[in-house]
C-alpha cells in the first residue's frame, strides 16, 4: 500500500481553520489521496495545494464562511452533470462556495474530476492563462507647462516615450515653489530644443 504524501502545513492549515471547514477539508484531502495515491502536498500562495507528477492538480482553500476546491485543468474537465463553475464564478472555486460536505457533488463526481486531472497531466496538457489586456498609460501633463513649450520643443516631447515625458512632468510638479517651478520649465524647454532627455546628464555616452 502507497503512503500518503502528506505535508504537516496542511494538517495545521485544517486544524487552524474554522470549526465548519475542518471535516470538509479533511473530506477533500482523504478524496484526493484515494482517487490519486501519487498526489504530494504542498503549500502555495500560503493554502494547501496537490501535485501529481510535479505538476498542480487541485488545490483547497478555506475561509471565514466558506470552502472552495479548485482544479488546475477545471477549463478543460469534461462535466456533464454540469457540478462545476466556470469563467468568472471560478473566483470562488470550482463547486462554488462550500459551507458543509453535503454541498459537494457525489464522491464518484469529484473522484472523476480528479481522474480527468491526472489523465490531462498525462496528457502533457498545459494551462493556457490569458493575457491581461494591456492598458494604455496615459499622463497627466499640466497645461502651464504645455503652454510653456516652444513648437521645437514641444515636437520633442510628444516623440518621447511614456517615462520619459514622465521625468520631466514629475520634476516640473514636484517644485516646491512657482519660482523654481518656472526655473525649472525654463531649462526643460531649453534640453528639449536641443533634444536632450530630463536626465541626458546620466545617460550613457
Amino acid at each position: 500500500m502507497q503512503l500518503k504524501k502528506t505535508d504537516s502545513r496542511i494538517d495545521t492549515y485544517i486544524l487552524k481553520s474554522a470549526d465548519f471547514a475542518i471535516p470538509i477539508l479533511t473530506y477533500l484531502r482523504d478524496l484526493v489521496h484515494i482517487y490519486c495515491p501519487e498526489a504530494t502536498e504542498t503549500m502555495k500562495w500560503s493554502f494547501p495545494h496537490f501535485e501529481y507528477k510535479g505538476s498542480i492538480l487541485c488545490n483547497m482553500a478555506s475561509f471565514k464562511q466558506h470552502c472552495s476546491l479548485g482544479f488546475w485543468h477545471g477549463s478543460r474537465l469534461s462535466d456533464p452533470n454540469n457540478a462545476l463553475a466556470l469563467g468568472e464564478k471560478a473566483s470562488m472555486g470550482h463547486l462554488g462556495k462550500i459551507r458543509k460536505i453535503d454541498d459537494l457533488p457525489d464522491e464518484s463526481i469529484l473522484g472523476d474530476f480528479i481522474i480527468q486531472s491526472m489523465q490531462l497531466i498525462d496528457a502533457g496538457v498545459k494551462v493556457v492563462r490569458e493575457p491581461k489586456p494591456s492598458v494604455s498609460k496615459e499622463l497627466d501633463v499640466p497645461e502651464y507647462f504645455l503652454n510653456a513649450m516652444t513648437s521645437k520643443a514641444r515636437q520633442t516631447f510628444d516623440n518621447f516615450s511614456y517615462s520619459q515625458k514622465k521625468e520631466y512632468v514629475v520634476w516640473i510638479t514636484q517644485a516646491k515653489t512657482e519660482a523654481t517651478r518656472e526655473r525649472r520649465m525654463a531649462t526643460a524647454v531649453e534640453w528639449l530644443e536641443e533634444g536632450k532627455i530630463r536626465l541626458w546628464k546620466y545617460a550613457a555616452k
